[in-house]
């Protein structure tokens, strides 16, 4: 687990809130005080429900499951960007389309078309019989479908988890991902309702400093997870492998047992039957042996 300690969130102002006037009374268990009209986020509390995060989606990487990162501020597009391509995890940094998850269906069909958009425009033979007015519209739509739907063109399926960066700001994605039961891990400033997700983060959403470092924590932990189910299909594997091998060692031991007990059989009736004619040679040449000491006596008569 990514160990992040006390002073580097405070290094990274993830202790700073938003304005008093601007907090919302829910994540009143969340503030430590108020300073210069600012609230000061728990430090401890943040740590305590990091971990928990961690371990939760730890928990689901390692069943081999995605969890998508969503975070469209400018502060947080690169680093979750980053973040995310590294890991392979699906991300939306640019803009959240609506029925992104409760439309997944359609959403698939635009991403198909972009795929294909990207052949068309890489078959050089193609592109000189295209127009150059249809060319350059067929370009500038393929670049906004890549700017759009980029990140989430491997997913196959709905994700498993939601990483937010902004409570406030990504509402639609956490509406869906509530109605489609998928968990939802946020950090959470203090004007956001940490009620609206399953796993709130209480920090400072708006400064690179602390997203990058709460981001990157989270990527740990995914990555801790990837390491231990790439060890646990390992185990797996070596396990099958010496079912098998003892499986087969089963079978020519079996097989083995068969042929000395096949052999057996036979070397038994080889004897059985060299028993038998032994027994029948000695009433054969009775009559043979009778015949000669008959002979015998006639010649001494004589």
């Amino acid at each position: 687990m990514a160990q992040i300690e006390y002073k580097d969130l405070l290094d990274a102002g993830v202790h700073f809130g938003h304005l008093t006037r601007k907090w919302d009374p829910r994540m009143a268990p969340y503030i430590f005080m108020e300073k210069n009209g600012i609230h000061i986020v728990d430090l401890n509390k943040t740590l305590n429900s990091l971990e928990q995060a961690e371990a939760a989606l730890k928990q689901i990487v390692r069943s081999g499951k995605k969890i998508m990162f969503v975070a469209t501020k400018k502060q947080a597009q690169e680093i979750v960007t980053e973040e995310a391509k590294r890991l392979k995890m699906p991300y939306v940094t640019d803009r959240w389309l609506g029925g992104m998850l409760t439309n997944f269906g359609t959403i698939r069909k635009s991403i198909k078309k972009m795929q294909t958009l990207e052949k068309t425009l890489a078959d050089e033979e193609m592109v000189k019989n295209i127009a150059k007015r249809e060319r350059l519209m067929l370009t500038r739509e393929q670049e906004k479908l890549t700017r759009v739907l980029g990140g989430i063109a491997d997913l196959t399926r709905l994700p498993s988890a939601l990483f937010v960066v902004d409570v406030k700001r990504e509402h639609i994605a956490i509406s869906e991902a509530r109605r489609l039961n998928i968990p939802v891990f946020a950090i959470c400033d203090t004007n956001s309702n940490p009620d609206l997700v399953d796993f709130p983060i209480p920090g400072n959403d708006d400064a690179y400093k602390a997203i990058s470092l709460l981001t990157l924590a989270i990527g740990k932990a995914i990555e801790e997870g990837l390491m231990e189910r790439k060890q646990d299909k390992e185990d797996q594997r070596l396990a099958e492998e010496e079912e098998a091998k003892r499986q087969s060692d089963l079978r020519n031991e079996a097989e083995a047992a068969k042929k000395q007990a096949r052999a057996e059989v036979v070397a038994a009736r080889e004897e059985a039957k060299a028993d038998t004619v032994a027994e029948a040679a000695p009433a054969t040449d009775a009559p043979v042996v009778a015949a000669t000491e008959a002979v015998a006596e006639g010649g001494d008569k004589e």
